[in-house]
């Protein structure tokens, strides 16, 4: 049966405008630079650079775009102001502009060396070898699934069936090994090992082979799986040697590197640059924030294009293209004209944002001491500046803060709290950073494990569960206490 039925409900809808704002918000400096760039080639009626201020006609109005045209079907809207769009009036260029960017803080782009990459590195030293024409393209493979860290993850059985199919070459698993064998001999050494076990070893195989030397590949041949847990005693059993001898089999493999790919400085892998978006400066004992300067481009509206809404005004015979040409010249500006006031919206919740940060933790910014950051989320910004904790979200997860103790991400001075024993409230960050300490300062024979560490914080002020200390011991990189024994 169908029935009609009367419902209300209050919903909120944001503006494509809101929506586009919030956007923008969530860009850091490099993303915004290149949304600019964008907005500039996609709207003509948008301009870069400084304005040159002229006297326009105030009096200018739009009473004559009420005329209907095509028989009345559609109207012209009447409500456009070309005042409005005007940068010299609505949006003077100071506004647009930042007070700690000047002509010579110009941005320079940070060039890239040009080299060799890591397979070519290899293909290179490949070619000083005498290989049969077989041998060399088995070899030129191999070298082609090395990866980055300097590695053969396949099985050559794999390798095998893949020269079969795709290079037409029929060869069996022991010539594979037996050109592997050519291509491990290439430099950095450990390159084209098929784990760790066989990276160390081959490492260790170049090295003059002393007393430790000896012992360290017997180590890692015989007994790795001991060694990588590190029994140490049962190493010293089954070797029959003395704990000094141990250490100094140990010294060697330590100075190994279990990723020879990834040293190798002709790797012309891309780096990512962290531009700050937010520089904090102590100033006579007081707290200065800047916001980038490159968060603060001159733009304006283009004169050309209001220019010709006052051609179309002063012309007595409007045809209908003309109209439709004032349509399209209206919405440009009106985008133009938005754009330039979303950017200064974001400019200031950009700025409102990192200065509640900066004053909530302003201990911490002082001294530098990450003990002395406060307990912080989302909620408690959101309601110092009256925004919502999205917005406050959307600031902190992508840009970065220049501070007298490196850059930093902004969402990393948000934790959440725990009482010590006193009551109050500590942050997450600032046990963390105790707990770190600590394990640092540990007796690394006998290690403390999360039992003892738990009762390290206790005694400290911090009632912390077993769990916990687990929880942020891993969150630190620190592995377990048996793992961090040394002899």
């Amino acid at each position: 049966m169908l029935k009609q039925q009367l419902n209300f409900k209050l919903s909120q809808k944001l503006s494509p405008q809101q929506i586009q704002l919030m956007k923008m918000i969530q860009l850091p400096t490099q993303a915004f630079e290149q949304r600019i760039a964008q907005e500039l080639e996609e709207n003509p009626a948008l301009e870069g650079g400084k304005e040159e201020i002229e006297n326009f006609d105030d009096e200018f109005s739009n009473d004559e775009f009420g005329d209907n045209y095509d028989e009345g079907n559609e109207v012209i809207e009447t409500d456009i102001n070309v005042d409005d769009y005007l940068s010299d009036d609505e949006v003077p260029s100071y506004k647009l502009s930042a007070n700690n960017y000047s002509a010579d803080d110009e941005e320079r782009q940070m060039p890239y060396a040009a080299g060799t990459s890591f397979t070519q590195h290899l293909m290179q030293q490949l070619s000083t070898y005498r290989l049969d024409e077989k041998e060399k393209e088995i070899a030129e493979f191999l070298v082609g699934s090395v990866d980055e860290s300097g590695y053969l993850r396949r099985e050559l059985q794999e390798i095998v069936d893949d020269l079969a199919f795709t290079q037409n070459i029929y060869t069996s698993e022991d010539k594979v090994e037996k050109v592997l064998k050519i291509v491990q001999e290439l430099d950095p050494a450990g390159v084209a090992a098929r784990d760790l076990q066989e990276c160390l070893l081959l490492q260790l195989e170049r090295r003059e082979h002393t007393p430790p030397v000896v012992l360290a590949i017997e180590i890692i041949e015989d007994s790795f799986d001991h060694f990588s847990k590190k029994h140490y005693k049962k190493l010293i059993q089954k070797f029959d040697i003395t704990e000094d001898q141990l250490r100094d089999a140990i010294h060697e493999i330590e100075g190994l590197n279990p990723k020879p790919g990834g040293t190798y400085s002709g790797n012309t892998r891309m780096v990512e640059h962290v531009v700050p978006d937010f520089a904090i400066k102590i100033i006579d004992g007081e707290l200065d924030l800047t916001l980038n300067g490159r968060n603060a481009p001159e733009l304006h509206v283009s004169h050309d294009y209001t220019n010709m809404l006052k051609g179309y005004k002063e012309s007595k015979d409007k045809s209908k293209a003309q109209k439709d040409a004032v349509m399209f010249i209206k919405q440009k500006l009106d985008a133009a004209k938005w754009f330039i006031d979303a950017i200064k919206q974001r400019q200031q919740t950009l700025f409102v944002t990192m200065n509640a940060i900066m004053h909530h933790q302003e201990e911490y910014f002082l001294s530098g001491d990450e003990r002395k950051l406060k307990p912080m989320i989302l909620k408690d910004i959101a309601d110092k500046i009256n925004m919502d904790v999205s917005t406050v979200s959307r600031v902190a997860n992508s840009k970065y803060v220049d501070t007298p103790y490196g850059t930093k991400l902004i969402k990393d001075f948000f934790s959440e709290s725990m009482k010590n024993d006193q009551g109050e409230d500590v942050s997450t960050k600032e046990i963390k950073k105790i707990l770190e300490i600590t394990i640092s300062e540990e007796n690394k024979r006998k290690p403390l494990t999360d039992d003892k560490l738990a009762k390290i914080l206790l005694e400290k002020g911090y009632p912390i569960a077993r769990r916990t200390i687990a929880k942020y011991r891993e969150q630190l990189d620190l592995p377990v206490a048996r793992l961090r024994k040394e002899i």
